[in-house]
Parts: structure tokens; C-alpha cells; sequence
């Protein structure tokens, strides 16, 4: 199955609606799962991965979740294919990383992800747009009940789940809400609520997870511990803390449109102009500049545009999406040459950011004579 014609375009990816989708992208809660009696992938010797791929991807493919959709063995896939599902979210870059013995199972709406044999035997997914945590955790654990009959799973009465890395033992959960909080960045705030995040026991990392940077000022929030909390309760503490962060992005946001308009309008502006403009843009600079962009719809600034354009432009700039485009290869160079003419084609019918300039101060009262 060509892996081209089973995804969907972005312009559906970045779909509308969702729950404070103005702030949250995404919601993922992922499950990690391991056979019992059988090495872990990292360990075990490539005749056993293939065998123990085999048993699992048939499992995961018999789901009826997974009814019409995806599945392929990471050999199978290019180094294109691979690097465009990890531009979706759909797998690791660790996992893009695979070969035989490893494969991938993905949803026909793409909403579940199955990898196999990547750190774990299994790491599946639900993912979905918006702040939907606690709908992401029930679908992902019919998925695991209904794996569960048919696999064996590694289990201890004392541990929980056993797991190829210790910060997984348990519950095997991780829960993660991908944020844009560009008037935190902007405000000069967001160190302290990743200092405040952290203390609570909880990750931030960035775009594509552990170490990496946070791109077009996406953060992502997940919880570090998997062991001593139901599953439950650590979708609800996550859910609470991802709602006190969305109310300090909308008050950071309210506080420099009133305090600093200039600074924002300035910035939005300079974003758009590059953006309309340019023809050479660089995949990072992409990213940060349709951040603000994103931010000046929100704010009203680019009336009649709706914040899906901005979506769906940061996920067709990434390097592989864009080189997905043309048939031939592009070097560094050439994408970003094309990077930007797709930019400013897209951005044709989008006017100059509307502002309302700070009301001038106003002149002292005549007290008289």
C-alpha cells in the first residue's frame, strides 16, 4: 500500500472545531506494552524480532479499529515515508530509525498509531486534535483491552507493566498535550511555567518530543511518571494542568496587546512580511514565522482567515512534506527556494495585518488661570 495515497491531506489534518484547539493542537496518550517471555526489541536478536513482529502486527491489524488501514514493515518504507510520519506524529524518530524486525499499523483516520518494536514490543497511540485527553486515554485503552486477548503481556502483580526502560514500569502511560504559547514566549513568561511545570513532575519538551527545540513556539506536556498513579489519575492531573497553562497563554496574550501593542503588532507584521515575501525560507524560520502569523489570526488581525491556513502550512513546509511535492531531490537550498514560493502563493490572497494603533495620550487639562 503506497503510504502517499493513504494519508490525508493536510488541509484535513489541521481540521477545525476541536476544544481549545487555540492553543492546543493535539492531545496523545500512548501505551507501552511488552510480550512476556520475549526480549525486549533493544536486546533481542533479529530472528526473535521478526518472529515477535509478525505475531503482534496480526493482532494490531485484526483490531477493528484499525479496519481498512495501514501496515507496513519499516524496511518496506522509504526514508521519505518515514520522515513524513514523523513530521505527522505518527512515529518516533527512533522508530523512523527501524528496520526488519519492526513495523508500523496506523488507523485509516490516523486517529490510532501502532509501532512495533521500537524501545518496546508495542508503543500505540490515540491521538487527537485539541484539548481531548480524557476522550485520547479511553480509545487507546479499548485498543490495549482488546490487544490484551490476544497478547500476552509482560506483567507483574507488584510492578504493573514491565518495560524495556525504567521510567515506563507501571502504568507504561504517556500523556501529552501539544501547546502553542506564543504569548508566553513573547511576554518573556515561559521559563517560569516550564519551571513551575517541572516541579510538579511533569515534562515540557518541544515540537518532536525529548530533545528537541520548541519550533513555531509548540511546547509539549507530558507526565514523567508512570508508576504509583492510575492511568486516570494521571490524565486528570495533566488535563488540569494543561487548562491553568492555556489561561496563562490567553491572559500573557490579553496583557501585551494592551501593554505592548507595538511590540505585537511589530513582530506580526515582520512575520507576514517575510512569509508574503521571501524567496528563501529555511523549514526553522517556516515554523516561527507562521507561529506569529497563527497568533495574529487569532487576535483578529488577518480578517476572514481562518488559523486552519497557518496548520496546514506548518505541516506542508517540513522538509519532508515539501520534497514529497516534486519528484526529484532537492538539496537544502532548493527546498527552501520552494519553501518560499509555496509560502507566497499561498499567503497571495491574504491582506497586511489590520491593527488598531495605541490611542495617542491625552493633552493636559487647561486648569486655567
Amino acid at each position: 500500500m503506497n503510504l502517499n495515497e493513504f494519508l490525508s491531506p493536510p488541509s484535513a489534518a489541521a481540521r477545525p472545531g476541536a476544544p481549545n484547539d487555540k492553543i492546543v493542537l493535539s492531545s496523545r496518550v500512548r501505551l507501552a506494552r511488552n510480550l512476556r517471555g520475549v526480549a525486549f526489541p533493544g536486546w533481542a536478536k533479529k530472528p526473535d524480532r521478526i518472529k515477535a513482529c509478525a505475531a503482534i502486527q496480526s493482532a494490531v491489524e485484526g483490531l477493528p479499529q484499525m479496519k481498512d488501514g495501514f501496515s507496513q514493515s519499516m524496511e518496506a518504507l522509504s526514508a521519505l515515508d518515514k520522515q513524513i510520519l514523523v513530521e505527522r506524529h505518527l512515529i518516533s524518530r527512533e522508530h523512523a530509525a527501524k528496520g526488519a524486525g519492526s513495523a508500523l499499523v496506523l488507523s485509516r483516520d490516523e486517529s490510532f498509531s501502532v509501532m512495533v518494536n521500537e524501545e518496546d514490543h508495542l508503543r500505540m497511540q490515540a491521538l487527537r486534535p485539541g484539548l481531548q485527553l480524557k476522550e485520547a486515554w479511553q480509545a487507546i485503552d479499548a485498543v490495549d483491552t482488546a490487544l490484551e486477548s490476544r497478547l500476552d503481556y509482560a506483567f507483574s502483580p507488584e510492578l504493573g507493566y514491565l518495560t524495556a526502560c525504567p521510567t515506563n514500569v507501571g502504568t507504561g502511560i504517556r500523556v501529552s498535550a501539544m501547546l502553542h504559547l506564543p504569548g508566553l514566549v513573547l511576554a518573556e513568561q515561559v521559563n517560569q511555567i516550564i519551571q513551575a511545570v517541572n516541579k510538579l513532575g511533569l515534562a515540557v519538551r518541544g515540537l518532536f518530543g525529548e530533545g528537541t527545540e520548541a519550533l513555531g513556539n509548540m511546547f509539549q506536556v507530558s507526565n514523567q511518571m508512570t508508576l504509583g498513579e492510575t492511568e486516570a489519575d494521571i490524565v486528570e492531573r495533566l488535563n488540569k494542568v494543561v487548562a491553568q497553562i492555556i489561561e496563562h497563554e490567553e491572559n500573557a496574550r490579553a496583557t501585551m496587546l494592551e501593554k505592548k501593542p507595538r511590540v505585537v503588532f511589530n513582530h506580526i507584521g515582520r512575520a507576514y512580511g517575510i512569509l508574503a515575501n521571501a524567496h528563501s525560507v529555511s523549514s526553522k524560520e517556516a515554523l516561527n514565522l507562521l507561529s506569529l502569523l497563527r497568533l495574529g489570526i487569532d487576535e483578529g488581525m488577518f480578517p476572514g482567515v481562518q488559523r486552519t491556513l497557518a496548520d496546514q502550512l506548518f505541516i506542508l513546509t517540513q522538509p519532508a512534506h515539501l520534497q514529497s511535492r516534486y519528484a526529484e531531490r532537492l538539496s537544502a537550498d532548493e527546498r527552501d527556494f520552494h519553501r518560499a514560493d509555496m509560502l507566497r502563493e499561498c499567503l497571495r490572497g491574504v491582506s497586511r495585518p489590520v491593527v488598531q494603533p495605541p490611542a495617542p495620550p491625552a493633552p493636559p487639562l487647561d486648569k486655567g488661570p
